[in-house]
């Protein structure tokens, strides 16, 4: 979706959502649908720890998460960084699609508190950290680079009380729920309640709302590291759009790339984006569409198609029939 407005992504967006529920029946449960998530779960896992500054990469993260086995020579911290983050994102998955639908656990100060528990419960082991993992934060913390100054440690616990409360009355009528969620991540990256680990809790926070109001979850690759913190700064100062478009991006790329590929079978009608692999790119799809070469629909704007379709397409291509690598 090039050159679009905020606002222009987020109705195809929700198109795509409407799309997604009215054939599909929704995000798929982690109970029958655990390839997906289990995907999700390691990408995340690697992105947002290495947002933070762990060194593992995607393959030393698979294996440690995948198979137990600590390859490369890390230190001992960052491995188990990585297995409490994805303790942690496992159980929000699991738990988030399980309560989806009773508003009144949105979220709660015990879920986010267990949360912080999981994530940091293993790391802060070897390392020196006074704080019991879960509780609130006794330190101060130094004025961010935008100029936002968090709470005195004192007032932690009353303003999550109040952030808690906040967010348990879900997204106002005039603003868009990842408008919403964007504002109520920046919200807690400013109290900053915990004494380390709070981009992470932060994100999957982020997540959980995200899940239970029946969006896909967003990964914020570490790639978009500055882009990230660039767009909370704007938040600080009172503008959320920019994180806001950077969630939508996120969820929507696990959509294209997860969730649809493993629902949809090779005759079901889904957005072109998510037929997306090498050698095919949505650009290439979108021209053979508009050339008649592709058969294609539209609807509400999104262009749809099939993996038959696509298939057959570039079999005529290629004689010889050969699929993209990876496909």
């Amino acid at each position: 979706m090039p050159n679009l407005t905020l606002e222009q992504r987020l109705r195809q967006f929700d198109l795509e959502m409407s799309d997604l529920h009215d054939r599909f029946g929704g995000l798929p449960p982690a109970d029958t649908a655990r390839a997906i998530w289990h995907a999700i779960w390691l990408e995340e896992a690697h992105h947002s720890t290495a947002l933070e500054g762990n060194t593992l990469v995607f393959r030393q993260v698979e294996a440690l998460l995948g198979q137990g086995r600590a390859t490369g020579d890390k230190e001992l911290r960052e491995y188990l960084e990585v297995q409490g983050y994805a303790k942690a994102s496992q159980w929000v998955y699991e738990r988030a699609i399980d309560v989806r639908d009773d508003a009144a656990k949105i979220v709660s100060v015990t879920e986010l508190r267990h949360i912080h528990e999981l994530i940091v419960g293993d790391e802060w082991l070897v390392t020196e950290k006074r704080a019991k993992p879960g509780a609130w934060r006794e330190l101060e913390v130094a004025r961010f680079p935008s100029g936002m100054q968090p709470p005195e440690s004192f007032a932690v616990p009353a303003e999550m009380t109040a952030f808690v409360d906040a967010i348990g009355a879900g997204p106002p009528s005039d603003t868009h729920a990842l408008v919403w969620i964007a504002e109520q991540h920046a919200r807690f990256e400013r109290i900053h309640p915990f004494e380390d680990g709070n981009g992470r809790v932060g994100r999957l926070l982020t997540n959980l709302l995200l899940v239970r109001l029946r969006y896909p979850p967003a990964i914020i690759l570490k790639g978009d590291r500055s882009r990230y913190l660039q767009a909370l700064a704007k938040a600080d100062q009172g503008n959320a759009r920019p994180l806001a478009e950077l969630f939508a991006k996120a969820a929507k790329a696990n959509l294209d790339r997860f969730i649809y590929p493993s629902i949809a079978g090779p005759a079901k009608l889904v957005p072109v984006t998510s037929l997306v692999a090498a050698g095919r790119p949505v650009t290439a799809l979108r021209a053979a569409a508009a050339r008649g070469k592709l058969p294609h629909r539209v609807h509400h704007g999104v262009l749809y198609s099939s993996r038959k379709w696509v298939d057959d397409y570039y079999r005529t291509k290629d004689p010889r029939g050969r699929k993209p690598a990876g496909a």
